[in-house]
């Protein structure tokens, strides 16, 4: 009869012996190889014909091997539902082991260790205190309006073309070529095309373009037309080169000046904003432009609350994790094996979301957060109206959308992704009821300034 015995051997890491009579294996394994030799084909027997000491001595050693080690599987497996205990990953065979030798001719009893990490028990302070945190709300003010209906106004004008460059408004459409210092191409298929406003060229190359005609050439050398500042950003884009591009020569073409004439306040352009929506006049406009400012900023004021739950509760939240067992199981159980200094390396992030996995696990289950198929299916209606413009009541003028939810049935990935966002969302909308939220009215430059959430909260216990 086989025997389990457990003992610790570190935190939360335990050792595991199945001791394994002949009784507990051998039976299966005769039982296994009777089956191969039915199905067995060998040349020059008939199917199922084969002498049961050729099959032996064929296959023997690896049904026996298999037999082993899955005898020694199922009972481990039992053992852990009758104890309950909760692991991470799976038990691994612990490598230094002085198991004999398996041998089928001379079947006796064997010792299997295996290690396990258990899964801790803890709780989550933040929540139980109900920890303090701030929403930020950004105030929409008239001069951010003035800003962003003076963007729209430019993104909906028309560009003139013009004979000259005169202003640094002016768009300038360009091309640049590696040359040498006197202008001959070197490399003809390293040209590239790029159109910029003439104010936001690098200030040296600014002087030089001013005054000039669709058609001319500049050559230059970035270093010598660039401040320290723009330098790296000019090489990155347009340039798609190098830093150490700092010092070779470019030819810049001019191909076309244009200049930008924004669209005029009206009805015109309150249609091409607001497409599915009537615009009365300009109060209503810089309204509706408010209202699509104040959502943009709560979403991004929600993110960085979100994210703090998220670093607060990772990082303040105690748990101790069975670091040994975690290091092997990322060196050895995942689909290839890691060095020493790759595991070491990625540790921390591992670490970061496992710890952020047990806590929302155990606030999912504790607090019965679950989603249904159905909110997932209305998720996924909603997005696709509002792709077309339409609100979740609008589905009668979407005739087609059945036929579209059935196709999406079959997505597995989306409907995935669709769940694990939702139950996020959920989540993260509960835990704003167990923390204490206040909110603050704050200016956009210095909610910009706030230190990032991560270095706030970073202090594992």
């Amino acid at each position: 009869m086989a025997t389990v015995t457990r003992e610790n051997i570190g935190t939360l890491h335990d050792k595991i012996t199945v001791k394994l009579e002949k009784g507990d294996y051998l039976p299966s394994f005769e039982k296994t190889l009777k089956e191969y030799a039915k199905k067995a084909n060998i040349p020059g027997f008939r199917k199922g014909m084969v002498p049961m000491g050729m099959m032996r001595k064929m296959y023997g050693p690896s049904i026996f091997n298999e037999e082993v080690v899955r005898s020694a599987g199922k009972k481990l497996e039992n053992y852990l539902k009758d104890e309950r205990l909760s692991i991470f990953a799976q038990p691994m065979i612990l490598p230094d082991t002085n198991r004999t030798q398996l041998d089928f001719n001379q079947p006796e009893d064997i010792d299997f260790a295996f290690e396990i990490g258990l899964k801790p028990e803890f709780e989550i302070p933040a929540v139980k205190d109900h920890t303090h945190l701030t929403r930020y709300k950004i105030t929409v003010t008239e001069k951010m309006m003035d800003d962003e209906i003076e963007r729209i106004k430019r993104r909906y004008g028309k560009v003139d073309a013009q004979e000259v460059v005169t202003d640094k408004e002016n768009i300038i459409y360009a091309a640049y070529e590696p040359c040498d210092a006197d202008g001959n191409v070197t490399e003809t298929d390293k040209k590239i095309e790029d159109t910029v406003v003439l104010d936001k060229m690098p200030s040296g190359l600014k002087d030089k373009v001013m005054g000039k005609n669709p058609g001319d050439t500049i050559v230059f050398r970035p270093a010598d037309v660039c401040t320290e500042e723009e330098l790296q950003n000019f090489l990155k884009d347009p340039l798609k080169t190098s830093p150490e591009a700092a010092d070779q020569y470019f030819k810049l073409t001019i191909t076309k000046v244009g200049h930008l004439i924004p669209q005029e306040l009206g009805t015109e352009l309150y249609a091409q904003v607001f497409q599915n929506t009537e615009v009365k006049d300009e109060a209503d406009f810089r309204e509706k432009i408010k209202a699509e400012l104040s959502r943009e900023f709560d979403r991004i004021t929600g993110e960085r609350l979100q994210n703090e739950i998220y670093e607060l509760l990772v990082h303040n939240t105690p748990i101790h994790l069975p670091v040994a067992f975690l290091k092997r199981w990322m060196r050895e159980g995942g689909e290839k094996p890691k060095s020493e200094h790759e595991v070491e390396h990625e540790f921390g992030s591992f670490e970061h979301q496992l710890r952020w996995q047990l806590i929302s696990d155990k606030l999912m289950q504790e607090h019965n957060i679950t989603v249904t198929r159905e909110e997932v299916n209305k998720d996924v209606k909603a997005r696709v109206l509002a792709y077309f413009g339409l609100g979740p009541d609008d589905e009668d003028q979407a005739p087609w959308m059945e036929g579209y939810m059935q196709k999406i049935s079959k997505d597995e990935k989306m409907l995935d992704e669709t769940y694990r966002r939702i139950l996020i969302t959920k989540l993260f909308q509960f835990l704003e009821t167990q923390l204490t939220i206040e909110e603050k009215e704050i200016d956009e430059e210095a909610f910009f300034k706030l230190g990032d959430a991560h270095a706030a909260h970073h202090h594992h216990h």
